[in-house]
C-alpha cells in the first residue's frame, strides 16, 4: 500500500521498513512540499510499532538536488530544512539514506542527518552553496567534518567540489557503495540496525586534524576566491565544528547563511544562476525543433580547430577534421590526441574513453571527406577572403541540408553567408580559446539564418557541454564589442594619469583574475593592432584615439610570447617596464595632457561604466536579447567575476 505524505513524498512498507521516496521532478528539490512530506514520514514511522526503520531515497537519477529555485528570495515556509534534518537525526528508529544519484546542498545535508548512508556507484555528492554566494544552512558545515574530518570537509564546503561515490566512501561520508539493488541493500541495513542506538552524525566527535594541513588548504582556496565572502565563511564554520557544540555550530551556520543570503554577492550569483536558464529561451524558436546532427566537420586544425574537435568528440559526435595538406592534417590529429592524453593524465578521462573518442575521429587534407557531415564548422585564419572562398567551396561539397558555421571573432558572417547558395543554413558558432575548456559559445543569428538552424546551433553547443548565448550580427558580436569598450577606456585611463600596473591591480582587487593589460599581453597585441589598422580609414578623426598600443606593436612588443608587451617578462614573470612608462608619459606630453592621480574607485567605475554603456547600445540595436545575456558572455568568456554579476548587473547595483 502506498502512503502519501505529501504530493512529492510517498512511502511503502517493505519487510517492516518504511521506504520513503522523494519524487519532485526535475531534480527532487527540497521544496516546502518535500520538506513537509519528509517530516511527516518520520513522524509516521515513529508512531507505528510495526515499522523497524526508514529508508529515504529519490526517484529518478537524483536523491535530492538542493534547494527549490522557486523559493529563492522568498520567505521559507515551515518546516525549514534544519528542522526536518533534526527530526531525522533524532529518530529512535534507524534512518538509512539510499543515495540513488546526486545529493547536492540540502540533499547532502539530509543524507548527513541520516544514521547510515549507502550510495549507488553513480551517485555524486557536493555542498555547492558557495557557488551561489552562501554557505550550507542546514548543518552541512557541522556534520560533514564529523564524518570526513575538518580538512576534507572544509575543502568541499569552500569550493563546492563534487565527489563521486567511491571518493565519498573513502572520506567516510557514505558507509557503503551498493553492489546491486540499492534500496534492497538499504532495507537490509535498516533491519540490521533496528533496535540498536542510532549513530547520530551530530553526536560524533570531530576527528583530530593537522593545523598546518588546514592552513595550507585555506591558503589555496582563498587564493582562488578573489574577494568572495562565502568560501572564507565556509572555512571558518567547518573549523569551528571542532571547537563548538553542535547546537552552537548550527546556530552560527544558520546566522551566517541568512546574512550571506541577503548580500550583494549572493544576489549577483543568483542573477547568474537564473540568467543561464533564460539564455536559451528564444521567443522566435518556440516550437522549432533542431536538425539531427551526428557528424561534425571541422576545417582548420590549428589550436582553435583542435579544441573544437575535442569538445565535439567529448559530446559524442563523429568528427572529420580537414586541413590544407596531409602533413597539417596529421599534425592536427596529433594535437587532438595530445589534448585527450592531457585529460587522461589529469584524471578527467580514462584510457578507454580516449581510445573511444579517437575511434570517432577522421582527419584528412581532402575537403571531399566532409560530404556526409551534418554540420561543418570553419576554424581557419580570420580573413574575410579566405573564409568566403572556403564557404563557396563547401557549398559544392556538403549536402544541401548540412549546416555551415563560422567561428569568426570579428568578421561579418552575413558576408560569408552571401558567398553560399544557401545563406539560410549559415550560423555563427564563436568558440573561445581553448575551445575544449572554455564554456561560452556565442551563437550568431545571421540575417538569413533559418530558425531550425539557429535551434541546431544552440542544441549542439549544449551537447558539447557549453553555455550558448545568442547574439545578433555586429563587429565583435556581444563579447568583443564589450571588450573593445573596456580596452578603449583602459587606454583613456592611461592618458589621463593611471599606469598599466595600477589599472590591473584595481581590477584584480575587484575580482578579475587578470587586469586588462595583463590580459592584452596574454592574448597578444597583434590581432587588435591589425583590427585598428583595418578601421583606420573609416575612423572619425574627432573621436578620441590612443596610440600607445600602436607604438608598442611597432616596437615588436606583442605580449608574453614576444617577452615584451605592456610589461616585460624576464624568466616569464610579469614585470613593470620603465620603457612602457616612458612611452606613456611621452604620449601624454604629445597631446598636452596633464596627468592626475586616479584612485582604484575611479578606475573600476570608469571601466564598468564603459562596459555597461556598450551593453546598452547592443540592447538598443537588438544584438543582445537581454542584459543578463551580456553578463553571461563577460563572465564566461572574459573573466568578469561571477560574484559581481556581470557589467549590466553591477551597473544596476550602482
Amino acid at each position: 500500500m502506498t502512503l502519501n505524505f505529501s504530493q512529492s513524498v510517498t512511502g511503502a512498507v517493505v519487510e517492516g521498513v518504511l521506504v520513503v521516496t522523494i519524487d519532485n521532478p526535475p531534480v527532487n528539490a527540497a521544496s516546502a512540499d518535500m520538506r513537509q512530506g519528509l517530516f511527516a514520514s518520520i513522524d509516521h514511522a515513529s508512531t507505528d510499532a510495526g515499522i523497524l526503520g526508514i529508508v529515504v531515497t529519490g526517484a529518478g537519477k537524483t536523491f535530492v538536488g538542493g534547494a527549490d529555485i522557486r523559493e529563492f528570495g522568498k520567505p521559507m515556509a515551515d518546516p525549514i530544512l534544519p528542522a526536518v534534518i533534526e527530526r531525522i537525526e533524532s529518530s529512535e528508529k534507524p534512518v538509512i539514506a539510499a543515495i540513488n544519484g546526486a545529493a547536492l546542498g540540502g540533499g547532502l545535508e539530509v543524507a548527513l542527518g541520516c544514521h547510515h548512508r549507502i550510495a549507488s556507484p553513480s551517485a555524486k555528492i557536493a555542498l555547492p552553496e558557495v557557488k551561489l554566494g552562501i554557505v550550507p544552512g542546514a548543518g552541512g558545515t557541522q556534520r560533514l567534518p564529523r564524518l570526513a574530518g575538518v580538512v576534507a570537509a572544509a575543502e568541499l564546503a569552500a569550493t563546492g567540489r563534487m565527489v563521486a561515490a567511491q571518493e565519498a566512501l573513502g572520506l567516510g561520508i557514505v558507509d557503503a557503495v551498493a553492489n546491486g539493488d540499492l534500496v534492497a541493500q538499504a532495507i537490509g541495513a535498516a533491519r540490521d540496525l533496528a533496535g540498536k542506538p542510532p549513530r547520530r552524525t551530530g553526536a560524533l566527535d570531530v576527528p583530530p586534524f593537522e593545523a598546518e594541513a588546514f592552513s595550507a588548504m585555506t591558503r589555496k582556496v582563498l587564493s582562488r576566491a578573489r574577494g568572495q565572502h562565502a568560501p572564507a565563511e565556509a572555512l571558518r564554520l567547518v573549523r569551528s565544528a571542532a571547537e563548538k557544540s553542535l547546537s552552537d555550530g548550527l546556530a552560527d551556520e544558520r546566522e551566517t547563511f541568512l546574512r550571506l543570503r541577503d548580500s550583494d554577492q549572493a544576489k549577483a550569483l543568483r542573477h547568474v544562476f537564473f540568467a543561464e536558464r533564460a539564455a536559451t529561451k528564444i521567443d522566435a524558436l518556440e516550437g522549432v525543433a533542431p536538425r539531427s546532427v551526428t557528424r561534425v566537420g571541422i576545417v582548420g586544425l590549428g589550436l582553435m580547430g583542435c579544441g573544437i574537435a575535442v569538445a565535439a568528440l567529448d559530446g559524442g559526435y563523429h568528427v572529420t577534421g580537414v586541413d590544407m595538406s596531409e602533413a597539417a592534417a596529421q599534425k592536427g590529429r596529433e594535437r587532438i590526441t595530445a589534448l585527450l592524453d592531457r585529460n587522461v593524465a589529469s584524471g578527467r578521462l580514462d584510457a578507454e574513453g580516449r581510445d573511444e573518442r579517437l575511434s570517432r575521429l577522421t582527419t584528412s587534407h581532402d575537403m571531399a571527406a566532409l560530404a556526409d557531415a551534418d554540420l561543418v564548422i570553419e576554424a581557419v585564419f580570420d580573413d574575410l577572403a579566405v573564409k568566403a572562398d572556403l564557404f563557396t567551396k563547401l557549398d559544392g561539397i556538403v549536402r544541401a541540408d548540412a549546416i555551415l558555421a563560422t567561428n569568426t571573432s570579428y568578421l561579418d558572417p552575413d558576408t560569408l553567408a552571401a558567398a553560399t547558395t544557401h545563406p539560410e543554413r549559415v550560423v555563427g558558432l564563436h568558440f573561445f580559446s581553448p575551445a575544449n575548456i572554455m564554456r561560452l559559445v556565442e551563437v550568431v543569428n545571421c540575417a538569413k539564418t533559418a530558425p531550425d538552424v539557429l535551434a541546431t546551433g544552440l542544441a549542439v553547443a549544449r551537447k558539447l557541454g557549453k553555455l550558448p548565448v545568442v547574439t545578433g550580427v555586429t563587429e565583435g558580436f556581444i563579447g568583443n564589442s564589450i571588450f573593445s569598450a573596456y580596452r578603449r577606456e583602459a587606454e583613456f585611463l592611461l592618458e589621463d594619469g593611471a599606469l598599466p600596473e595600477e589599472i590591473d591591480a584595481a581590477m584584480e582587487a575587484y575580482g578579475f583574475a587578470m587586469g586588462p593589460f595583463a590580459v592584452f599581453d596574454f592574448a597578444g597585441l597583434e590581432i587588435a593592432w591589425a583590427r585598428r589598422k583595418r578601421q583606420a580609414a573609416t575612423r572619425d578623426p574627432a573621436e578620441r584615439y590612443v596610440e600607445i598600443a600602436d607604438r608598442l606593436c611597432e616596437a615588436g612588443r606583442f605580449g608574453q610570447k614576444a617577452g615584451r608587451g605592456w610589461y616585460a617578462y624576464p624568466d616569464g614573470r610579469r614585470t613593470v617596464d620603465p620603457e612602457v612608462t616612458a612611452l606613456i608619459e611621452e604620449a601624454r606630453t604629445r597631446k598636452n595632457i596633464k596627468p592626475r592621480a586616479i584612485d582604484d574607485g575611479e578606475i573600476v567605475s570608469r571601466l564598468l561604466g564603459a562596459m555597461a554603456a556598450e551593453g546598452e547600445k547592443l540592447l538598443a540595436q537588438k544584438v543582445a536579447q537581454r542584459a543578463s545575456d551580456i553578463d553571461l558572455v563577460m563572465i564566461n568568456g572574459y573573466g568578469f567575476p561571477a560574484h559581481r554579476g556581470g557589467p549590466m548587473f553591477a551597473a544596476g547595483l550602482v
